[in-house]
């Protein structure tokens, strides 16, 4: 070997970052990396915060009592409620959460969904009320949502990938029958909205993309579809429903608004009628009572719900109850007509399930989710703000909502900014214990900010983000670190990211710009590469998450998409770093977070790592959740709150000793 390669290796060597040993701890199903043991203090402190429960309306049986699902162990199982403020009957058991619940007609049992560790490989099962017996319904091995039954009670339809794994088919099936029927095998993913009221059609969707899907109309008995409301351009559907007499059908959708406007097409006619056409928010949800008299929606304004009822027969508004300002969500009507029932969720408040009797001004309160014994009254309630951003809208600075929680103590405060998954999600101003938290025991201010691109503001905010515009919502957090530069209760020299999912990817690219204005990140289940990410998140979901970033196939794309992926801009991060991830998410897979902590670590920094092996896209078990909420706060009160720990991509520091866009 020549003299001057001898040296110039050795000058590499010399230079090269030295990466310390990483220290690893399991505990339960939990792998911790570089996470420093957690104090009982601090999680004594915590345990309150996170013995809130919630629960979740899934519809009414045939005698006028209720489902609802909700935590009483480790996981979130179904119950039944008799009458409101009855004590919660638990019909399932299983170490896995159960979900999408579907209650069969004439009451005799209900269908529910599983899968095993977070793998998102759901399989639809059978309960049957009154023996408890339960039996498998599909393959064991696809993924299947829905069981949408006929209005007879014979059938049920459900979203399954069984033929290829890629595509999501429509098949229906009778309880007890061999196998299923397809009724559409097609190219996409593809879903059952409802039956008409003879079950001779079935209203379908075609998702692509939150801003591009279709409603067809199949035949049950040919499989024969005709599409509804055909457009040469991408048109978004909410929703869809038969009218009661078959006649009509009522939909959501944002073709030529803004918004997603509720209407109702007559079939013979072709006539439209627009119902919330002078309501400038997205319709969230809205339902109808099975004799076809009521309809009541939701409108999503600015981040809280709206809730709306009307009499179709005489085409007048009906006076609703006074709700406190919140979500309301989870609409059904009472099989007699006579009741509307909803979940409810805000701030102060988790989701607890309520009615009304229609035309009735007192609401009955079917749950009252524990609050840890802490007094949720007392729980803070975000502020909306608006704040400027880099560009302009009609001449004017464009602005960027925000939900604000300020603690009560005198500032100046250290910020947390909350950056949610999707994209095309919204933030929302839900019960967040954990939030609560950060605000009233360490006193950190909490912004929760809806970047470009989120949903909710419109079909034209929605898309600021997409394909390479992908880091104009970096720059939004760019922005609001200006906005809080001026804002005296706020300690701009420390500032902290924490996001999940696309969050994550927000996470980590926030921290490859604004590096030298952040303390610290907390990257959960987030995208680390673009590229990576696209071709290794499960087949049925690839070409829906391209329609928002972009064909990695496409050799410019694919260049522009590496171009800016946190991978590669990795040597600008100089900060603590926080990587939490589930080893089964099908979404975002392992890999991802596996690469960033390397890189990372390769770079001479330093990093956390959480790794649950029985938990997929986020943490749904109790005790895996609660490990990880406690490891965040450790991360917070080191490197947020402390006076400025040594920089993660500092080599001679000493060792330190925790995505949305699925269709619907």
């Amino acid at each position: 070997m020549k003299l001057a390669t001898m040296v110039g290796t050795a000058l590499l060597a010399l230079s090269a970052p030295i990466q310390a040993e990483v220290h690893r701890v399991e505990i339960g199903s939990v792998v911790l990396e570089d996470v420093p043991p957690i104090p009982e203090t601090l999680a004594e402190q915590t345990n309150r915060y996170q013995q809130s429960r919630s629960a979740s309306f899934q519809g009414w049986l045939a005698d006028g009592s209720i489902l609802i699902s909700t935590r009483f162990g480790e996981t979130t199982q179904v119950h039944h409620v008799q009458r409101p403020m009855a004590a919660r009957e638990q019909l399932t058991f299983y170490a896995e959460p159960v979900g999408g619940v579907s209650i069969a007609p004439k009451g005799k049992g209900f269908i529910f969904s599983k899968d095993v560790g977070g793998g998102e490989s759901y399989q639809l099962y059978w309960y049957e009320l009154g023996s408890g017996d339960t039996r498998l319904l599909t393959d064991g091995q696809s993924r299947n949502s829905g069981g949408l039954w006929s209005n007879a009670g014979d059938r049920y339809a459900y979203s399954t990938t069984q033929r290829n794994g890629s595509d999501t088919d429509i098949h229906f099936s009778a309880l007890g029958a061999p196998k299923s029927t397809p009724l559409v095998e097609d190219q996409g993913a593809w879903y059952a909205l409802d039956w008409s009221p003879d079950d001779r059609q079935l209203l379908v969707m075609r998702y692509r993309s939150i801003s591009d899907s279709e409603v067809w109309i199949a035949d049950t008995v040919t499989g024969e579809r005709t599409p509804f409301r055909p457009s040469e351009m991408p048109v978004a559907y909410g929703n869809a429903r038969f009218s009661r007499d078959g006649k009509g059908i009522y939909y959501s959708s944002d073709e030529g608004s803004e918004f997603l406007t509720l209407r109702y097409d007559d079939l013979e006619t072709g006539e439209t009628t627009p119902i919330s056409a002078a309501i400038p928010w997205d319709i969230e949800e809205f339902a109808l009572s099975d004799d076809g008299r009521y309809l009541a929606f939701t409108v999503n304004a600015d981040g809280s719900d709206d809730l709306y009822l009307q009499d179709l027969r005489v085409n007048g508004m009906v006076p609703v109850p006074d709700l406190p300002l919140g979500l309301v969500r989870n609409l059904e009507f009472s099989p007699d007509g006579n009741s509307l029932g909803f979940l409810l969720n805000n701030a102060r408040t988790p989701s607890d399930v309520y009615s009304f009797e229609v035309g009735q001004s007192r609401l009955s309160r079917w749950t009252r989710s524990e609050t840890g014994g802490l007094d949720a009254g007392e729980f803070i309630l975000p502020t909306l703000v608006r704040y400027p951003t880099f560009d302009k809208l009609d001449g004017r600075t464009r602005s960027i909502p925000a939900f604000y929680y300020a603690p009560k103590t005198p500032g100046p405060h250290p910020v947390l900014i909350s950056i949610h998954g999707g994209p095309e999600s919204q933030a929302l101003p839900s019960y967040n214990p954990m939030i609560q938290f950060y605000l009233r025991e360490l006193g950190i201010a909490v912004l929760v900010p809806n970047v470009r691109g989120s949903a909710g503001y419109g079909k034209n905010y929605l898309a600021l983000d997409n394909g390479r515009k992908r880091e104009d919502s970096v720059k939004d957090i760019g922005a609001l670190l200006d906005w809080i530069e001026t804002q005296p209760q706020l300690d701009a020299q420390r500032v902290a990211l924490i996001g999940g999912s696309y969050g994550g990817y927000m996470v980590l690219a926030g921290m490859t710009h604004y590096n030298d204005r952040l303390r610290a990140g907390i990257d959960i289940v987030g995208i680390s590469n673009f590229v990576t990410f696209l071709e290794n998140t499960k087949d049925y979901r690839r070409d829906l998450r391209r329609a928002e970033y972009g064909d990695e196939s496409d050799p410019a794309m694919r260049e522009f998409l590496q171009k800016i992926s946190p991978t590669e801009n990795a040597g600008n991060i100089t900060k603590p770093l926080f990587i939490a991830q589930g080893a089964n998410d099908p979404r975002v897979p392992r890999s991802e977070a596996e690469q960033m902590a390397e890189t990372i670590r390769g770079n001479g920094g330093k990093v956390w790592t959480l790794l649950a092996r029985d938990e997929g896209h986020g943490f749904k078990k109790k005790s895996n959740r609660d490990l990880y909420q406690n490891a965040v706060v450790l991360f917070l009160q080191q490197h947020l709150l402390g006076d400025g720990p040594e920089s993660a991509g500092d080599a001679a520091a000493p060792v330190e000793t925790s995505e949305s866009g699925d269709p619907p």
